[in-house]
C-alpha cells in the first residue's frame, strides 16, 4: 500500500521516503479506525483518501516555496488536513492545528503519537477566541484551512494568526470568481492583500482547486476576529 501512496505523491514532484509514506498509512489507519466511532471524514477507500486528502494537502507546493516556510497554524483542522500531511512530508515545519471540537483532538493526539511527529501542537477551541490570544496573534509565516467558510469569514478567522509580511492561503474548490469579489473589501480590512490565485486540477482527476496566496502586508486591527460566530454571521 505504501507503493500506492508513493506513486500518488510523486505526481506533485516530491519525493518519498518509505518511513514518511509509513506514516501516511499509520494515519490512513486510525483515520478509519477512528472513523467508525465519530465522524472524521466521508471518505474511507484507501485511494480515494490518498488523493482526496493526502496529496490535496500537500498540493499547495504549487502555490508556494514551502521550504521557505518555518511556523504553520491550520485553522479549522478538522481530521488533521491539511496540517498532518504537511507534517509528514516536511518534518522540519513547525505545526499549530486548532479545532473546535475536542473528541477531534484527541484523535489527532493519537495520530500524532502513533506517527512519532514532534513540533507540533493542538489546541481545542475556536478561532475568534484563539487568535486574541497574544501567543498566537500574528506569530505565524502560514496559515492554512480547509475549512468551508466563504472567504471574507475565513479570512476574519485566519489573516490575526499570520505575521506581517507571512501568508494566509486558503484550500478552495475550483469556482473562486464570484468568493474572491465579495471578499476584496474583508481581506483589506483585516491586513491583507490577494498576491496570486493558483488553479489546478489533482493529479490523476477532474477535482478542480484553487489556491488563494493572501499576503499579510499589515497588523490586523484589534477588534478582529469578532466575538464568537459574527464572521459567519455577518461576513465583513
Amino acid at each position: 500500500m505504501t507503493h500506492i501512496i508513493i506513486n500518488k505523491i510523486e505526481q506533485l514532484g516530491l519525493e518519498v521516503s518509505e518511513k514518511k509514506a509509513k506514516q501516511f498509512l499509520q494515519f490512513y489507519e486510525q483515520l478509519t479506525e477512528w472513523n467508525k466511532v465519530m465522524n472524521l471524514t466521508g471518505i474511507t477507500e484507501f485511494e480515494e483518501v490518498v488523493e482526496k486528502h493526502f496529496v490535496d494537502s500537500l498540493s499547495i507546493v504549487k502555490a508556494i516555496d514551502i521550504q521557505k516556510v518555518e511556523t504553520v497554524i491550520d485553522v479549522g483542522t478538522g481530521a488533521g488536513f491539511p496540517g498532518i500531511p504537511l507534517k509528514i512530508m516536511f518534518p522540519n515545519l513547525n505545526i499549530v492545528l486548532i479545532d473546535s471540537l475536542n473528541k477531534r483532538i484527541k484523535f489527532l493526539n493519537n495520530v500524532i503519537d502513533i506517527c512519532q511527529l514532534s513540533e507540533i501542537n493542538t489546541f481545542h477551541g475556536r478561532a475568534e477566541e484563539f487568535a486574541k490570544n497574544l501567543k498566537y496573534r500574528e506569530k505565524f509565516d502560514l496559515c492554512v484551512s480547509r475549512a468551508v467558510a466563504n472567504l471574507s469569514t475565513l479570512s476574519e478567522y485566519c489573516l490575526p494568526f499570520v505575521k506581517t509580511d507571512g501568508m494566509f492561503i486558503p484550500y478552495k474548490s475550483g469556482e473562486i470568481e464570484e468568493e474572491l469579489k465579495a471578499s476584496e473589501r474583508a481581506v483589506s480590512i483585516l491586513g491583507g492583500k490577494v498576491r496570486d490565485v493558483v488553479r489546478f486540477n489533482l493529479p490523476g482527476t477532474d477535482i478542480g482547486r484553487s489556491f488563494v496566496v493572501i499576503d499579510k502586508k499589515k497588523q490586523t486591527p484589534k477588534k478582529y476576529p469578532r466575538k464568537a460566530g459574527t464572521p459567519a454571521k455577518e461576513p465583513l
